[in-house]
């Protein structure tokens, strides 16, 4: 039986990083064939920053207000990427919306693991205040 080939991963993250740990932690632990390559933060102070450092996951820090537009920032973030080899992206508690510079480069390559469901319910109870609102999510990628 063949091995399957190691996917490189970075992450996203902007604050705490529990989310970027449970990730980690898994698919250490479950000796998936995906590798935690990288990860990528907007703040240079969150203590997500920490738990790479302690998982060994080497960081990216982008500092948005450093550039003329968002779609300069990402595409220093899509050049660090394709340095690296990226293969997915998964979204762990990213507060910003990912523009049409990442998007175009990987499409459908993303997971965002973050509970809103834009733009109808935002923040980190909108699965719970779609399902209160009774409304069928079943497939969609955006409600309206």
């Amino acid at each position: 039986m063949m091995k399957p080939d190691v996917k490189n991963i970075a992450i996203f993250a902007s604050g705490e990083g529990t989310n970027f740990t449970a990730l980690t932690d898994y698919f250490r632990r479950e000796k998936l064939p995906l590798n935690v390559k990288l990860l990528v933060c907007d703040h240079a102070k969150v203590h997500v920053l920490d738990r790479a450092a302690k998982a060994s996951v080497p960081t990216f820090i982008v500092h948005f207000k450093d550039y003329p537009n968002k779609a300069a920032a990402e595409k220093v973030i899509a050049d660090k990427l394709a340095a690296e080899k990226i293969d997915f992206i998964i979204l762990a508690g990213y507060m910003r919306i990912i523009g049409p510079t990442l998007l175009a480069k990987y499409e459908g390559k993303i997971v965002n693991i973050h509970p809103a469901l834009l733009p109808n319910f935002p923040g980190r109870h909108g699965i719970e205040d779609a399902y209160e609102a009774e409304v069928d999510l079943q497939g969609s990628q955006s409600i309206g």
